[in-house]
């Protein structure tokens, strides 16, 4: 095994990345980029604490975040689980990264950036939904944002209807929480009642 331990190395393997790919990083948004974040439903949050690493999958209907200014976005915390990986580190380090999706689309935006956590009254009202609601809103001031070119969606052929899988072919949720627990959680009782629990607790 050959491996690679020093950037030097790296470079010389690689070689130099072209304008098209450094020109791309901003510190702000332009017209284009904002485009991209206002039509993402999906993002997912990269964050780091004493811990170790986290990314985090975050949805919402419409826009996954909202554009304050060309500098910092807004992501409500919906309803989850209360495990609250992300929060915990950005309290402790708010380094953040995000990548944003666009179903259909095999160009993805990334941001990376700095968070704080804000539970201002104001604030959470704009974020309200169905009636509910989030407990807090991360603002996440931009120090870098940049589009990720196609090929890695296109080789996974992410949105290509003749790669999907069949789900009822994968463990169920209930299925995984039986095995990591030795039964003590989960099972089929888990997955008849999670719809029904996920329903009431969406936002």
């Amino acid at each position: 095994m050959t491996r690679l331990t020093t950037v030097e190395a790296l470079e010389a393997l690689y070689g130099a990345p072209g304008p098209a790919s450094t020109v791309k990083e901003l510190d702000h948004l332009i017209p284009e980029y904002r485009a991209y974040i206002e039509a993402s439903p999906f993002c997912a949050l990269a964050t780091v604490g004493p811990e170790g690493l986290d990314c985090s999958p975050r949805g919402d209907a419409g826009q996954v975040v909202r554009v304050m200014d060309d500098r910092t976005l807004a992501l409500p915390d919906r309803r989850g689980n209360n495990r609250c990986d992300s929060l915990r580190n950005i309290i402790r380090d708010p380094r953040v990264a995000l990548m944003f999706m666009i179903p259909g689309s095999n160009t993805t935006l990334r941001v990376n950036g700095r968070a704080v956590l804000e539970t201002e009254p104001g604030l959470l009202e704009a974020f309200r939904m169905e009636g509910k609601l989030p407990r807090c809103v991360a603002l996440v001031a931009i120090d870098a944002v940049y589009f990720q070119c196609a090929r890695a969606l296109m080789r996974g052929r992410v949105w290509d209807p003749a790669s999907f899988i069949d789900p009822d072919s994968l463990p169920t949720a209930g299925d995984m929480l039986a095995a990591a627990s030795a039964g003590e959680v989960g099972g089929a009782a888990y997955d008849a009642e999670w719809p029904g629990r996920a329903a009431a607790s969406m936002w």
